[in-house]
């Protein structure tokens, strides 16, 4: 038997993440809902576009709750990083926030 630790021994594992020109390209979204069960979390990108009645859903992400508590802290680290370096996240009031349904688009009339 050998004398040394074995959590000495382990080395990390490094993943091969394949990253395609297509999805490198990104996707814009300017609205985010999220919805969860007991086992998962489903955030859905969605474009939302002036005078456009209908609004599109461009990615839709499923995590586990766990993996959503880590995007989380992700995202709130990054954010605190960004702001050190560009200043604070300006937020407009809640009530400015709200999306009309016509998103400054005409409204039509029967």
């Amino acid at each position: 038997m050998s004398d040394q630790d074995p959590k000495k021994s382990l080395k990390p594992q490094q993943i091969n993440i394949e990253l395609t020109e297509e999805i490198a390209e990104g996707v814009y979204s300017n609205l985010a809902m999220v919805a969860h069960s007991n086992s998962e979390f489903v955030i859905d990108f969605i474009r939302l576009m002036p005078g456009v009645p209908k609004a599109k859903v461009k990615a839709r992400v499923i995590l586990t709750p766990e993996h959503a508590k880590r995007l989380l802290q992700a995202l709130n680290d990054n954010i605190s990083k960004y702001e050190d370096n560009f200043g604070a996240i300006k937020q407009a009031d809640e009530e400015q926030v709200r999306f009309p349904m016509n998103f400054g688009g005409t409204i039509g009339e029967a």
